[in-house]
């Protein structure tokens, strides 16, 4: 069955920039009839995407503001409760392979980027949200970004490798505080995913993640259907492992 999140009110973060994982995800919530406030650092891709929702029916308001700040976040929340009345979920997809090279060669500024923009975004986010969601008084469900990277072994990518599983990590800590209140926390952890970034810049015969099958995986667990499922990190591999 087709998720049904009619009356929802869902915030989904990295949601500036066409073909990407953000955007995608921000679509299948939408469509499944779900209100959206988008969160990125960028504010021209924001506007576009709330444009380009409303052609298609989904009601989306924008906050822009750079997430690896506690008040970014806060202005996020305070935004879906604003325009909507309260919040039901949180994507947190912001994030990003920023470091790739021998472990060796890392830089102290390479290691404190992958962490910002994978760790704290999701942190400062879940960290606004729990209280809105707590004040809704039904639960909600939180779904973050890990990746394949945290679970499996990968070469010369050891700072985002650590960054990752550290979201795995915060994952299973906030899935266990708020268990009796109702509030389910999960990840997804995919391979390597067919964005239009990854398309352009690898080998086309690179075993790749379909959108969506993200996406669906992200709508089942923020589902009803998923209600029995919380502190787990998903991986999601298609053919690529």
């Amino acid at each position: 069955m087709p998720a049904d999140l009619s009356g929802k009110v869902a915030l989904i973060t990295g949601v500036g920039r066409v073909g990407q994982i953000g955007h995608a995800v921000a679509r299948g919530i939408g469509r499944a009839g779900a209100r959206l406030l988008l969160a990125d650092v960028n504010a021209v891709g924001l506007a576009d995407r709330v444009k380009e929702f409303a052609g298609e029916g989904i009601g989306a308001r924008a906050s822009a503001g750079d997430l690896t700040q506690p008040e970014a976040a806060r202005t996020a929340v305070a935004a879906a409760r604003s325009h909507f009345g309260g919040l039901d979920i949180v994507v947190n997809v912001a994030g990003g392979l920023f470091s790739y090279g021998a472990f060796t060669e890392v830089s102290a500024d390479a290691l404190d980027r992958e962490l910002a923009v994978n760790v704290k975004t999701a942190f400062f986010t879940c960290q606004a949200a729990i209280p809105a969601l707590l004040a809704r008084g039904e639960g909600g469900a939180i779904v973050n970004f890990a990746s394949i990277a945290a679970i499996r072994s990968l070469m010369h990518m050891a700072a985002y490798s650590a960054a990752k599983s550290a979201v795995a990590g915060l994952t299973r800590a906030l899935a266990r505080e708020y268990r009796d209140a109702g509030i389910r926390v999960n990840a997804v952890a995919p391979a390597t995913v067919r964005t239009a970034d990854n398309v352009a810049q690898m080998d086309p015969k690179t075993p790749l993640v379909e959108l969506d099958d993200v996406v669906n995986a992200i709508l089942f667990l923020v589902s009803d259907e998923a209600s029995a499922i919380t502190g787990q990190v998903v991986p999601i591999t298609g053919k690529a492992y």
